[in-house]
């Protein structure tokens, strides 16, 4: 199975505190909705259907081809080069998915590809919930309901460097606050005249940057040696720490997790974003309601 930031074969979260909030308890009944695994499969398996699909239609067009993975891929198209190893990509990725024997870990380059894949099956995902809740049904992802693409990135995603200086199109706090940091320090560092490269690798250690991360931030095509998933049996309990209950330990409360702050920040961001379109259908009511009079 992917390893992401979370555990995804865990479909039934709970929060601690979420009896004493609830607007927190409503954002979690919402994640309970939905599943992870098949939000997983089915974004790869749509991806890897449609490239196919694109490779045998332009066979003999190389310029419709390439044309087809840079809308569809926008991120992940340029730095895997061809169409030939995407499909070698998305083909590891969804063995890699469907193996319970294993965790598989991706590097910065499969996760700019998934990134690609689940922003552009969830789109496809919410039409349909919204136009044909049927079709959507037949998914089983999320019980009737839209995905929040941008809560689940928060969640799922360990970091969005890959991002590094392009617009997200999405919220993504806190990764946008930590990609903003970083391309600050970055144009600081260019302005007294080091390269992007230098000041990419001088904020290395500072933000904890990995070098597959700083490869794909520099442009470069993947390589052979980037095309590996790496794997550890699912009995290593490698989302342990993500649940133990902390002590006093400095920004957690008392008998909180990790994974209990994650949530309550989603929540947080969330219930934000519900009080914003609140606001804005209340006023857009009461327009209508003025120009009716």
């Amino acid at each position: 199975m992917l390893a992401f930031a979370k555990d995804i074969s865990q479909n039934n979260p709970k929060h601690s505190a979420e009896s004493e909030n609830s607007e927190l308890k409503e954002y979690m009944d919402y994640q309970r909705a939905l599943d992870h695994e098949r939000l997983i499969y089915s974004s790869l398996d749509y991806a890897k259907t449609g490239l196919q699909e694109s490779m045998t239609e332009f066979e003999n067009d190389a310029k419709k081809l390439d044309s087809y993975l840079k809308e569809n891929f926008p991120l992940s198209s340029a730095l895997i080069g061809s169409a030939d190893t995407m499909m070698l990509m998305l083909r590891k990725l969804v063995n890699g998915h469907n193996s319970t024997n294993n965790w598989y870990r991706m590097n910065a380059y499969y996760h700019t590809l998934v990134y690609d894949c689940i922003k552009r099956f969830v789109e496809v995902y919410n039409r349909l919930v919204q136009e044909s809740p049927e079709k959507a049904k037949e998914y089983r992802i999320s019980e009737g309901i839209e995905v929040d693409f941008d809560d689940w990135t928060y969640l799922y995603f360990s970091d969005l460097d890959f991002h590094i200086g392009k617009e997200l199109g999405y919220t993504h706090y806190p990764f946008a606050k930590r990609n903003k940091a970083i391309e600050g320090e970055i144009d600081k560092k260019v302005k007294a005249g080091d390269s992007f490269e230098d000041a990419l690798k001088a904020l290395k250690e500072k933000y904890e940057i990995d070098d597959v991360s700083i490869k794909v931030l520099l442009g470069r095509e993947i390589g052979k040696q980037d095309l590996e998933l790496f794997y550890t049996s699912v009995e290593n309990p490698i989302y342990e720490a993500m649940t133990q209950r902390e002590e006093g330990r400095w920004g957690l409360m008392d008998g909180e997790s990790f994974t209990d702050q994650a949530y309550y920040l989603g929540s947080s961001l969330k219930v934000w974003v519900w009080r914003k379109r609140e606001e804005a259908e209340s006023a857009m009511e009461e327009m209508a309601r003025l120009q009716k009079k």
